[in-house]
């Protein structure tokens, strides 16, 4: 295990090191700072001293050099909009966007498997080809028009839920997490679905039904423990995407994580916030590839065989 959890860290590191540069490049590219901070009438000498202030004065050699040792430190400077410390705003941003992930994570996995199931006890039947339908238009809906239609219907048009902010009981919650649910349920009944169907035509479940159990022990106590492991590593990878499209959700409710916080910093030209958010999100999406290797590894004794010590 260890030879292959050594190898996977080191071969995420380059990938890691090519984000660090690539957001420094970018966020450059946004524009100058100083015309957004500074007022049209602002002299040569108040532009000149804001760039030596942030830094900006320096070639950019030089800037992604103090940058990167910066980073090496876990210190990403200030905000230009706020003046806090740009590591304690991501910081503070982080913990909601992996609470709603998670949230709907959950309920994704614990709904695909009860449904993928039901429907794979029976193949063709009604069952299954209701379920089959719904998530493959589950799965084939875009996350952004289903939030612009849920705001449109249940937000303006009826009044039941509010469109954004965080402030309330459980009703702020209802949109943004049943338009990031909607992808990865659709997608994770397939997967189930399929997984369940080898499972189930399997000699042990054959044997397991010739003796009387019931379907609910065929189902979860045969069938779903050999059935797991591509279930796992597409929902660790869906787990993934979930941190990427919180970006679009964020934005569309106003949801304060680090996807509103990413879009406000590059539409601010916040360098310091926006270099730390995007190293920290990649950080965490580097951890969780890893974390599913290694679950697929443990399930799957073939897969840590198979890399050299």
């Amino acid at each position: 295990m260890f030879p292959f959890l050594r190898k996977r860290m080191i071969s995420s590191a380059i990938p890691l090191f090519c984000v660090v540069l690539g957001v420094f490049f970018l966020a450059r590219m946004t524009g100058n700072p100083v015309d957004l901070y500074l007022p049209l009438s602002a002299t040569a000498e108040q532009r000149a001293e804001f760039s030596a202030a942030q830094g900006f004065d320096l070639s950019i050699p030089a800037q992604l050099w103090n940058y990167l040792v910066d980073a090496a430190h876990l210190d990403f400077g200030t905000s230009l909009r706020t003046g806090q410390p740009a590591t304690e705003m991501v910081l503070d941003a982080f913990p909601v966007t992996l609470q709603l992930a998670g949230v709907t994570m959950l309920l994704a996995i614990t709904g695909a498997v009860v449904v993928g199931s039901l429907a794979a006890y029976r193949p063709n039947s009604p069952v299954d080809r209701i379920a089959s339908l719904l998530s493959m238009t589950a799965a084939s809906i875009p996350d952004f028009w289903f939030a612009i239609m849920g705001v449109l219907v249940f937000g303006v048009s009826l009044g039941w839920l509010p469109t954004s902010g965080t402030l309330g009981g459980p009703e702020i919650w209802v949109l943004p997490i049943a338009t990031l649910l909607i992808r990865p349920f659709g997608v994770l009944v397939q997967v189930v679905r399929g997984s369940m169907v080898t499972a189930l035509s399997a000699p042990y479940v054959k044997i397991a039904r010739s003796k009387g159990a019931t379907p609910q022990r065929v189902i979860f106590g045969h069938a779903l423990r050999n059935a797991v492991t591509p279930v796992l590593t597409v929902a660790g990878d869906l787990a993934v995407s979930l941190v990427n499209g919180a970006v679009i959700v964020e934005t569309i409710f106003g949801w304060p994580g680090i996807g509103k916080l990413m879009i406000d910093s590059i539409l601010q030209r916040d360098f310091a916030v926006l270099q730390a958010a995007v190293l920290l999100t990649a950080v965490t999406i580097f951890a969780l590839n890893i974390l599913v290797d290694v679950c697929h590894a443990l399930a799957d004794p073939r897969v840590r065989q198979a890399v050299p010590a």
